[in-house]
């Protein structure tokens, strides 16, 4: 049978996965130890580290194993188009898979350039059981189509690019994606760029600058919702 979801469900269910990201973020070293032992600060929830820069893996090569260190950025060309990195990026299977339900790899594969801001795998595990089948049906296209464009902005901004842009903008920089909703960028407390959805809620770059041919992908630790219906 088939099941469409309504905007509310697709949104609750993306708020409960949201919700989560803030309790995965890597608290701050602990205060230094006053002359009173007894008395202690409890860590501050943080952004995770600076993230660092790479380049997409070529067509085939075996994705780095979660838990491996990214490589720093390196000068070789990149050789696949965004489309043909996804799937090879570390814990990004899940995106690619829903890139593709969507409908929108072949624009991916197309010239662009685009900025893809791509959660993780532990990102969409945080939504309900069985959620993620239901949004992939094709009677939630649309929604599906709404919520990843959400994650996709035209024109390749690398970091310092974007880090100018918030600089340059009092410290917000307001990108328009392509499904026509804002994402509010800025710096977060390590350094890293902090992406704030319409409905308030954050998502951390952890890796950025993984480029392609057609554009570059910024790696997050949260989905970004817009609003459906």
């Amino acid at each position: 049978m088939n099941v469409r979801l309504s905007s509310t469900a697709i949104a609750a269910s993306l708020m409960l996965a949201a919700g989560a990201t803030a309790q995965t973020t890597a608290p701050a070293p602990a205060a230094p130890a006053t002359t009173n032992p007894a008395q202690t600060t409890a860590p501050a929830q943080t952004a995770p580290a600076a993230p660092t820069t790479g380049t997409a893996p070529a067509t085939g090569t075996a994705p780095v194993a979660p838990g491996t260190p990214a490589t720093g950025a390196t000068t070789a060309a990149p050789t696949t188009t965004l489309a043909q990195a996804l799937p090879t990026l570390p814990g990004r299977a899940t995106l690619a898979r829903l890139v593709k339900a969507a409908g929108l790899d072949a624009q991916l594969a197309g010239p662009g350039p685009f900025t893809v801001f791509a959660p993780s795998d532990d990102a969409f595990s945080r939504m309900p059981a069985g959620a993620i089948d239901s949004l992939s049906k094709p009677e939630n296209k649309p929604a599906l189509e709404t919520i990843i464009k959400y994650h996709i902005v035209s024109g390749a901004l690398t970091a310092d690019q974007l880090k100018q842009q918030i600089t340059a903008g009092g410290g917000t920089e307001t990108l328009t994606t392509l499904a026509g909703q804002p994402l509010t960028a800025q710096l977060g407390p390590n350094g890293n760029i902090m992406l704030t959805d319409v409905n308030g809620q954050k998502a951390y770059v952890d890796q950025a600058d993984v480029r392609a041919t057609n554009g570059v992908v910024h790696l997050t630790n949260g989905i970004s919702i817009p609003k459906i219906g």
